[in-house]
């Protein structure tokens, strides 16, 4: 199998993966906000309205995982209890050579990205690492040039300066990682369809995190027989 993965261009990004918790587990951290009582014969705690109420991962917890977080991927999106998925794909043929799970805030992409390639940086040859814009921090590209590692990371302009300039950009290279980095979209897709991961049925950090990691595995297996073919 080595000799199917690329030694120095990969590619990350994040993802997130549902808890098997319901919303209407989330209880504010103080012990108020109880349930209101089940009418009798029912078997389940009576309805609670939240409209109109904020709830954050500093006031509030799920009484059923209280390690998943409340977090919404995008401006006007429903906030959902949900863990983080994080991938490191190799550009050749776009296999899985990481994978973890972290609890779900905005820095937990760049710093598990830092973690996965971290190991990968310590040789003589610089390597490149391909990212969506919402790897576009500057703290997060200093630490990747810091570690011999070119960040071939999306642009984000709008309304802030990219940390990403014309010494990146202009070498040809820079375009071929973010075409490629797009296919770490199609393991995505197959871990959460096929291998059942866009809502977990587990609870906690530890199971939810061996699933998703087990399915990522999943993922090379399925595709080696081909891959193994076309090689031949």
């Amino acid at each position: 199998m080595k000799r199917l993965l690329s030694s120095d261009h990969f590619s990350v990004d994040g993802t997130l993966i549902e808890a098997w918790a319901s919303m209407k587990s989330v209880r504010p951290r103080d012990g108020s906000g109880d349930p209101p009582p089940s009418s009798p014969g029912s078997g389940r705690n009576g309805e609670a309205d939240f409209h109109g109420h904020k709830r954050s991962n500093a006031t509030h917890a799920s009484t059923t995982d209280p390690e998943a977080r409340l977090y919404k991927k995008g401006k006007g999106k429903e906030a959902k209890l949900c863990f983080m998925g994080h991938s490191l794909m190799e550009n050749r043929h776009g296999l899985i050579v990481d994978a973890c799970l972290t609890p779900a805030d905005g820095h937990a992409e760049r710093v598990a990205a830092l973690c996965m390639i971290e190991p990968h940086a310590d040789r003589p040859l610089p390597i490149t690492l391909g990212a969506d814009k919402g790897y576009d921090a500057e703290d997060f590209v200093n630490e990747l040039r810091t570690m011999g590692v070119t960040p071939h990371v999306a642009q984000n302009q709008s309304g802030r300066r990219s940390g990403i300039d014309g010494r990146t950009t202009r070498h040809p290279g820079y375009a071929i990682s973010l075409r490629i980095r797009k296919r770490i979209e199609e393991a995505f897709g197959w871990i959460k369809t096929v291998g059942g991961q866009r809502k977990s049925r587990f609870k906690g950090l530890d199971r939810v995190g061996w699933a998703f990691t087990f399915a990522a595995t999943a993922y090379n297996l399925v595709r080696l027989p081909r891959l193994l073919a076309e090689t031949h």
